[in-house]
């Protein structure tokens, strides 16, 4: 890898990194905390949404972020030459 796919492949791996962290900051913090006032109208499961997210909610998100990471950075991988197969 050339100093200038190192430097792209790493750009697009922080920039992966950054999309997760604020998804999982929304779900984790945004919509169990700041938004939970506007989200305690909304049912599920018994307990309003704002709670649900708090609980579970932040938990299966980042779950699936890790998934998610898991399989771009597999397709970045692959664009960059970099894979282990």
């Amino acid at each position: 890898m050339s100093q200038h796919d190192a430097q792209g492949y790493w750009k697009a791996n922080v920039r992966l990194i950054i999309l997760c962290l604020v998804l999982w900051l929304l779900c984790s913090h945004g919509f169990a905390i700041w938004l939970r006032p506007m989200l305690a109208g909304i049912q599920v499961g018994g307990s309003d949404l704002g709670f649900w997210f708090g609980q579970q909610g932040s938990m299966i998100v980042f779950i699936l972020l890790i998934f998610f990471y898991a399989w771009r950075m597999g397709k970045i991988d692959k664009e960059f030459g970099v894979t282990e197969d």
